[in-house]
């Protein structure tokens, strides 16, 4: 028989929707192991002509109109906080000076008005949505831990108090907060509620009364089938998962007369229709364009694109220092050469750049003269040929150290020149500020002399 084979996975299985939950439907079928039950599914031909049936010694139907079978068996759909009133609740809520908050006031009229409909359709199922104190006190209660004698730590017993529940939107005057942003003196309760990552929650318990036939109402037979919990964020978490093509869950009773139970829960939410879909698209195209336009007046039309299929090189120099040259009153004279093929830089640019006339200090045995003159060039480079065989070719830096004398004659000192690199090298090494990398090139007027360019892009 198919049905005996258990499901033992009772862990939680996490969903997450798009859809209100309000239109999540779970179908719950719960019912008592028996004898008969075993029986029922046995082959009609197993059945010899000469057994009695069984159904001869089934009890007569009680006062009620309600047969023992019948109560053993139930299936119900319950949607999302749903309320289905248990015996318990029914006959609580019948008294009116048990009833001690306006939720029980109104729990009290709704059963009234059961009442005078001709009574509750469900027998053994019923639900705790997330308003009703069971929920408080299963959050307060909760363990940690499957350990029969579970000793709750420092942390459990600090966060016990801490519901997460959907919190209500803090009014607004003229754009500020009515609460203070900072509290220099808070309380224990304000650390507690505050001070931990507070996702809003809700909860629904599916629940079954187990009790046996004649004795429903009673909070010790109570057991939970199913936990129901939907954050803000459309994440819902079932525990136990829903049954689909695994087999029943089984629950076993405690007491003197031991009783075996199996539920399955499926989710039978009805599927939304194509022109539901169509609209729901519609309406999410339109809220993403308007989000891009939100996002796009933030940005403004300050902000350059860079044309697909293109790459845009920015270099930020600087020209820092010569050292080793023979005469004194140093300048640099520089300039960036662009390959002929697809690159170009925008008109107002300047490619070249001379920097001020600088007196030599010395430093040990050399004489250093320091510019610190920093440098800027864009260029553009359009892709045509994206192979890998088909690398671009990359802009040259030259340089020339010249120098003044007393008479106003410019003398040239060195020159040299260098290709930028495509990429990082062994060469290069991270500048001081961090803003990429440098290198240092040497133009050189004989082995001691040297200028040193810092680049980063």
């Amino acid at each position: 028989m198919a049905e005996a084979v258990w499901s033992t996975d009772t862990g939680e299985a996490v969903y997450r929707s798009r859809d209100p939950v309000r239109n999540l439907r779970l179908r719950v079928h719960l019912q008592r192991i028996t004898s008969s039950n075993f029986l029922h599914y046995q082959p009609a031909a197993q059945l010899g002509k000469d057994l009695i049936d069984l159904a001869t010694f089934r009890p007569p139907p009680t006062a009620s109109g309600h047969r023992p079978d019948e109560d053993e068996e139930e299936e119900v759909v319950i949607g999302w906080q749903e309320k289905l009133f248990s015996q318990f609740e029914v006959d609580l809520y019948q008294n009116e000076a048990a009833c001690q908050s306006p939720l029980d006031h109104q729990y009290r009229q709704e059963i009234l008005k059961l009442e005078n409909s001709g009574g509750r359709k469900n027998r053994r199922i019923f639900t705790y949505t997330d308003s009703d104190r069971y929920t408080n006190l299963e959050e307060h209660c909760q363990k940690m831990t499957t350990a029969a004698s579970e000793v709750p730590s420092f942390l459990v017993e600090r966060m016990a108090n801490v519901r997460r529940r959907r919190q209500d939107r803090r009014g607004m005057e003229g754009g500020i907060l009515k609460s203070r942003i900072v509290t220099w003196e808070p309380s224990e309760e304000f650390i507690r509620n505050s001070h931990v990552i507070n996702t809003p929650l809700q909860t629904m318990y599916i629940m079954a009364d187990l009790g046996p036939y004649g004795k429903l109402g009673y909070k010790k037979y109570e057991h939970v089938l199913c936990t129901l919990k939907v954050d803000s964020n459309g994440v819902i978490t079932v525990k136990p998962d829903f049954t689909g093509l695994k087999g029943p869950y089984r629950i076993e009773t405690e007491g003197e007369k031991q009783e075996l139970w199996k539920y399955t829960i499926d989710n039978v939410s009805s599927l939304a229709q194509p022109e539901e879909e169509e609209r729901e698209q519609r309406v999410f195209k339109d809220l993403y364009g308007r989000h891009k336009e939100y996002l796009n007046s933030l940005v403004g039309t300050d902000f350059e694109m860079t044309v697909p299929g293109a790459l845009r090189l920015f270099v930020n120099g600087e020209v820092v220092s010569a050292q080793g040259y023979e005469y004194d009153n140093l300048y640099v004279h520089f300039f960036v050469e662009l390959p002929t093929s697809n690159w170009s830089s925008p008109a107002f640019q300047q490619l070249s750049g001379i920097t001020q006339t600088c007196v030599t200090k010395s430093l040990g045995m050399d004489k250093v003269a320091y510019f610190s003159y920093p440098f800027t060039f864009e260029a553009s480079f359009l892709h045509e040929d994206e192979s890998a065989d088909a690398l671009p070719e990359w802009p040259v830096l030259y340089c020339e150290v010249l120098s003044l004398d007393f008479w106003q004659r410019y003398r040239v000192e060195g020159y040299g020149a260098v290709v930028l690199p495509a990429t990082p090298g062994p060469s290069w090494s991270r500048v001081p500020s961090g803003k990429g990398c440098g290198v240092c090139w040497t133009v050189w007027k004989d082995s001691a002399s040297r200028v040193l360019f810092t680049v980063c892009w």
